[in-house]
């Protein structure tokens, strides 16, 4: 989500929904790695990008759709394959693994403060859930400065917690490309 931290933060502070597509898993050759993102708002503007160009019209139309419709988080999966390696197949032989999820800025606010604390760079983490019940997938936990303050959740106060605790040594740490770092939280 770094990649596209500024134009976010600019859509949250107009309060404007968006889909949000998030790489969570990588197998074989990437060109992008795990949470980097692509997301779509209302008027159908994209920003961002989740695999350098191969199955980005695919995303996109995943995102829309999702946008407008108001479901739940869906996951995606995306893979090489000889029949379709240049239709919506990955190129570069792996395989990439897509979270898209509708934010809106004012039900995810603890989102839209992590946005502003990043671009006024001060650290802070993201945490999400990407597997798991199906009730809790997407559901965000911001984690701010050494770690010790955050915002919303991830299920339950001790999963809440304990990823606390994990991100703290990154947060503390200092260095820049931890300033909003996505991690992937499975719950099983």
């Amino acid at each position: 989500m770094l990649n596209i931290a500024e134009t976010l933060n600019r859509w949250c502070r107009t309060a404007r929904p968006f889909a949000l597509a998030t790489v969570t898993g990588v197998s074989g050759s990437a060109p992008l790695p795990v949470g980097t993102a692509l997301a779509v708002n209302a008027d159908g503007v994209p920003v961002g990008s989740i695999s350098g160009g191969c199955v980005e019209g695919a995303v996109y139309d995943l995102c829309r759709e999702l946008l407008a419709s108001g479901e739940p988080p869906a996951r995606a999966r995306f893979r090489y394959s000889d029949g379709d390696a240049f239709a919506v197949g990955l190129t570069f032989g792996g395989e990439l693994e897509i979270m898209v999820q509708r934010v809106d800025p004012v039900a995810c606010s603890q989102l839209a403060w992590a946005l502003t604390e990043v671009v006024a760079d001060r650290p802070v983490a993201v945490a999400q859930v990407v597997d798991g019940p199906e009730p809790l997938l997407g559901s965000t936990l911001s984690l701010f400065g050494d770690g010790s303050a955050y915002a919303g959740t991830i299920g339950s106060a001790r999963q809440d917690r304990a990823v606390a605790a994990r991100v703290a040594a990154v947060l503390r740490s200092g260095h820049r490309s931890h300033r909003l770092a996505n991690y992937c939280v499975p719950t099983r």
